[in-house]
């Protein structure tokens, strides 16, 4: 199982808080490069605009501890540090029936190592974690549960 699921619990303040699930997820922002596409926020910080775009780690980082922001919707795609493919179609996650067609999804971006899915600012989607994160992950927030089981 490499796909997991936070919702329907009262274990965290809000979802889609990109720093907390980092910090659940023991996942050091800066290890990596990251597309972020298919973005709706609460708020929008200034200077920030919800287009689909590259951020490197620290610059992720830097923005998640400066600004206390939901993501309601959103795909971080993780790559390599310098890895930067020319996505052929940006990973979504609104209305995407790959998360509930009862197939084990894969991420969307080539070359992504893993995808954390923003879902209607009421779930937070794990693909392709390695094991170690998604133990982390579960330890902090043990209501998580693999996605075919949401989908049942």
């Amino acid at each position: 199982m490499k796909t997991f699921i936070l919702e329907k619990t009262d274990q965290v303040r809000w979802y889609t808080n990109m720093r907390d699930v980092f910090e659940a997820a023991n996942i050091a922002p800066q290890d990596y490069d990251w597309y972020v596409s298919d973005i709706e926020t609460n708020w929008r910080p200034p200077g920030f605009e919800p287009d689909d775009q590259w951020f490197t780690g620290d610059e992720l980082a830097a923005f998640l501890h400066a600004h206390e922001i939901q993501f309601i919707w959103a795909v971080f795609s993780a790559v390599p540090k310098g890895f930067r493919p020319i996505p052929a179609l940006a990973p979504y996650v609104e209305d995407n029936p790959r998360y509930w067609d009862g197939t084990e999804p894969e991420p969307q971006l080539e070359g992504a190592l893993f995808e954390i899915a923003c879902w209607d600012s009421s779930g937070t989607i794990l693909i392709n974690l390695p094991a170690q994160v998604i133990d982390s992950f579960v330890t902090r927030y043990p209501n998580t549960k693999p996605l075919a089981t949401a989908r049942s």
